[in-house]
């Protein structure tokens, strides 16, 4: 049977902690590097990365669209990073947050999950607002191939709270909780004496109302650590109750020590025992 992802990053956890190091190689990145802001640049980017990285976290988060911005090169660049950060034992998280219907989600499952998946990673993120109904493809070849759907429930920035908070048609709860409890039903099913293959994307910036994180039987992203304002205080508190099962997201207050490789992987250390600290479980 296939290794499922949590089990995976249960092991990179208690070796490296939970931190996942977003990759965000934005235009002013790049220039920030002293980089290109070209598919050179990229390649460059890519390969700082791939040093500075392993060993000193077990998850990365590339987002997708800072490499699709180069065209095909950038593309290139994201399924050589993905491919040499898997080969060096890193899990990858890929940051696409797709989401469609029917053959549409087929074809996107094809593209990033399981075996013979050109970009294939160990988690990708998807969006639920066509219904987490639709995503049959992402949920089953997640589940065959030892992969795990994050799905957006409550995201970090303020725009989705108008949408995430709405309050459900002839239910008590909003969309956010409707989210996560169709999350649990689905892993329960597929999981049911464990955590299943769906996950979800919870910003800690925005702690109300609180949500029965416990009940979801999934492992949780938490991005917005940093730059965006949460803390690793903010982290363990929204996440008190399944401090095992988040992995709390830094991107770019971790990649401006770049690109000095040494300083990179320093900053990166510190963060990363520092929510060993905060989620000791």
């Amino acid at each position: 049977m296939t290794e499922s992802f949590a089990d995976r990053f249960a092991v990179v956890r208690q070796e490296y902690g939970p931190l996942v190091w977003g990759l965000d190689p934005s235009a002013a990145l790049l220039k920030d590097w002293g980089l290109a802001d070209t598919p050179d640049g990229l390649d460059r980017f890519a390969d700082i990365m791939l040093a500075a990285a392993p060993g000193t976290v077990g998850l990365i988060k590339p987002q997708s669209a800072f490499f699709e911005r180069h065209g095909w090169r950038g593309v290139r660049t994201l399924q050589r990073l993905i491919a040499d950060a898997r080969d060096a034992g890193l899990l990858v998280i890929l940051d696409i947050k797709r989401g469609d219907v029917g053959s549409t989600n087929d074809a996107y499952a094809e593209a990033y999950l399981g075996k013979g998946a050109p970009l294939a990673a160990d988690a990708i993120t998807v969006h639920p607002y066509l219904g987490l109904a639709a995503m049959g493809a992402f949920v089953s070849r997640a589940a065959e191939s030892g992969s795990c759907l994050l799905v957006v429930t409550r995201s970090s920035n303020r725009e989705g709270r108008t949408i995430q908070a709405a309050v459900v048609a002839g239910q008590a709860r909003s969309v956010e909780q409707e989210v996560l409890a169709e999350i649990g039903r689905i892993n329960l099913g597929l999981a049911p004496d464990g955590i299943g293959p769906v996950g979800a994307v919870v910003g800690p910036t925005h702690m109300e109302p609180e949500l029965d994180l416990a009940a979801a039987r999934c492992l949780f992203l938490a991005p917005g650590v940093g730059v965006q304002g949460a803390t690793a205080a903010d982290v363990a508190r929204v996440f008190a109750a399944c401090a095992d099962r988040v992995m709390p997201s830094a991107s770019r207050s971790l990649l401006s020590a770049g690109p000095d490789v040494r300083r990179l992987r320093e900053g990166a250390a510190a963060l990363a025992a520092e929510f060993r600290t905060v989620l000791a479980s």
